[in-house]
């Protein structure tokens, strides 16, 4: 039998209407959730002795039991279906005196001006304005006018919506710009779930006299898990916030369903300020037969750690899920801006939420795990803010790693899942009485970065028979960060004259007053932009540099390569570097590409400049290294190259500079492949 409409113009028909209760008879129809869900909100908005207008009333039972209960019992339920009407009469008459059932179409109603103190709309609304036709729009336009004028000032308009956006746009910005306070109510737990995974709303407009010129506008939402109202800057920010729980709904509703074919992330929020608190992952893995045990769990990042492979890519979250040993695998990143105090803390806080992402057939008592590295959240201590007129909002934060190891990161917040720049900080001296104080020297020997050991092992490629620390090189470094890769060149390297290039004088700052970063007679930065840079030297001091390197991101994330930016592998570009390199130099390039057609374009353009390309890739990360020479004379396959990097390795490690016993230069080099 066909209860539902085949098209939604039908929705305001009294034709359909009729047809729709004959056929379904007597039983109840709570499409929008019945009266144990919306009675927490009704109450209130709804007093005893108010009298309360039902418009569009069908044959729910909401009426009836507002009347039964107490709330209210002076109610007139209106319905443009003579058979619902003639229904609804019959089931009433004897045992609720005060309620009556009226034949009327709400677009035209005979009752008084300000007569009522409550108009309630259980899916009125929405049955009424299917389309943004104008013809609809005019309909609606006549509802809301009736609405007002039957309501008195102060009285309220109680709208029970699915919320759809444009919708809820109309009724925000009709009522708000008629000087009526707006709050919008998500009811809890609404509706039959099979059949309706989107949450219901009840939007409350409550009536004032319009002030004239006033333009202030009174917008709050107010979501199921509080009853305090959040103010909404704008209509627009309103809607938003409204699809923003659609959207979650309907997450949940699938994942309570089927597994998930691909990674799902959403954030959950701070209920005041609105801001990200937790970002979460879900990920299913189909390799594991899951058990009554090993079905669900949720691990928490340590904080300053969801940047790391296994953590902040697909790839990694995967092979987590599936050594963790889990069906589905939540995890959960939490935000720097944040503050948290414990494990106990952030599990009693998420507990609620996550279970509503749980997998089908999940009992509702089921204890879930919750997972971390050693049980720590891990420390993070933001130690300088700002913002760059050319960088945008930064930070400069020490985080704890593996075997209780600091590091400082320089993050941009426009991108920030990706760290910019990265030093070790040493462990300082043990104190016999009481507690070490937190790491805040640079330990200048370590490189953070495997594609900075990558960089600095293609000074191997240079033309000396045996590349040795000792011998005069000139360096051009275009891109400074931290700095921790001209500072690494400079010191390891005692005869390299370093010359580095940053468009951003404030990272200058930063690595000087952060980083451990310092000027010398063998270091200097000049401020300016790389492309202007290197064209001037091409043009005045060609053949200069034995190694010129490119570490500079791209400020445009809307282009598929995130460094560098496209016009540092534009061929004329790509000639001047090649200009100002010696014939057996090399220039080495970190190329950052996701996107498949551009990265081969890009390797086109360099095969043509540089005769000699060899690309060495970074395990676990989407970098690059692309080493290229101006003579093919140059050419060495990776076993000559793994020999001079094992020598240039030993000639670097001198007795009494450290050295990190995990940088293997041979390990960098035997891995590449000519193209």
């Amino acid at each position: 039998m066909e209860l539902l409409p085949r098209g939604p113009a039908e929705f305001g028909s009294a034709r359909y209407w009729d047809r729709f209760f004959r056929q379904r008879g007597r039983r109840p129809f709570e499409w929008y959730g019945a009266f144990p869900e919306l009675c927490p909100v009704l109450r209130k908005y709804v007093r005893p002795r108010d009298k309360v207008l039902v418009v569009g009333c069908g044959n729910s039972e909401l009426s009836e039991q507002m009347y039964d209960t107490g709330m209210c019992e002076d109610i007139v339920n209106i319905d443009i279906s003579d058979a619902v009407i003639r229904q609804m009469q019959e089931r009433s008459a004897s045992k609720r005196p005060k309620m009556s059932y009226v034949l009327m179409d709400v677009l035209q109603m005979d009752f008084p001006d300000a007569h009522f103190q409550v108009v309630l709309d259980k899916g009125t609304l929405d049955a009424i304005l299917t389309d943004d036709e104008e013809a609809t729009l005019s309909k609606v336009d006549r509802m809301f006018a009736e609405v007002s004028r039957v309501l008195q000032v102060g009285g309220r308009y109680l709208c029970v919506s699915l919320a759809q956006a444009h919708v809820l746009k109309k009724a925000v910005e009709y009522f708000s710009q008629e000087g009526w306070v707006v709050r919008v109510h998500e009811v809890a737990g609404s509706g039959d779930k099979q059949q309706f995974v989107l949450p219901v709303f009840v939007y409350v407009m409550t009536k004032f006299r319009k002030i004239p010129g006033s333009a202030q506008q009174i917008l709050e939402i107010c979501p199921e898990e509080q009853d305090k109202p959040m103010r909404m800057e704008s209509a627009e920010r309103l809607v938003e916030a409204v699809r923003d729980r659609q959207h979650y709904a309907l997450l949940c509703s699938q994942l309570s369903k089927t597994p998930c074919g691909e990674q799902l992330s959403l954030d959950l929020c701070e209920k005041v300020s609105g801001r990200p608190r937790y970002t979460l992952h879900v990920v299913d893995s189909p390799s594991v037969k899951p058990s009554r045990d090993n079905r669900f769990a949720i691990f928490i990042i340590p904080q300053g750690r969801e940047t790391e492979w296994l953590f902040g890519t697909e790839d990694g979250r995967r092979q987590l899920a599936a050594s963790a040993g889990f069906g589905r695998l939540v995890t959960v990143a939490l935000h720097r801006e944040q503050r948290y105090e414990g494990m106990a803390s952030i599990q009693a806080e998420l507990s609620g939420k996550v279970m509503e992402l749980a997998p089908p057939g999940l009992p509702a008592r089921q204890q879930v795990p919750f997972l971390s590295v050693g049980g720590d959240i891990g420390v993070r201590t933001v130690r300088h803010c700002d913002t760059s007129p050319l960088s945008g909002e930064y930070v400069v934060e020490d985080v704890k790693g593996d075997d209780a190891c600091y590091f400082r990161r320089l993050v941009f917040l426009s991108n920030r899942n990706v760290v910019q720049s990265e030093a070790r900080l040493l462990a300082p001296a043990k104190s016999p009485s009481g507690p070490a104080e937190p790491p805040t020297a640079i330990d200048k020997s370590y490189l953070c970065c495997e594609h900075h050991k990558a960089m600095v092992a293609g000074l191997c490629l240079l033309g000396s028979p045996d590349p040795v620390p000792g011998s005069p090189i000139a360096v051009l470094v275009v891109g400074l960060g931290g700095g921790s890769l001209p500072l690494f060149i400079h010191d390891y390297f005692s005869q390299a004259h370093v010359a580095v290039v940053e468009i951003d004088p404030c990272m200058l700052e930063v690595a000087t007053c952060w980083f451990g970063f310092s000027q010398g007679d063998r270091m200097q930065v000049h401020v300016a932009d790389g492309l202007d840079y290197v064209a001037k030297l091409a043009a005045e001091a060609p053949a200069r540099y034995d190694a010129v390197m490119f570490d500079v991101d791209s400020k445009d994330l809307t282009v598929g390569m995130s460094c560098p930016p496209p016009a540092f592998v534009e061929k004329p570009f790509l000639q001047k570097v090649k200009t100002i390199l010696k014939p057996e130099g090399v220039f080495v390039l970190n190329l950052v590409c996701r996107d498949a057609r551009l990265k081969e374009s890009v390797l086109a353009v360099l095969r043509e400049v540089f005769p000699l390309l060899y690309a060495r890739r970074i395990d676990g990360e989407v970098n690059e290294i692309l080493f290229c020479q101006p003579s093919p004379a140059g050419r060495r396959d990776p076993t000559e190259l793994g020999a001079r990097a094992r020598v240039l390795e030993g000639a670097l490690q001198q007795p009494g500079r450290p050295w990190d016993s995990s940088y293997v230069l041979a390990d960098m080099l035997q891995a590449v492949t000519i193209i």
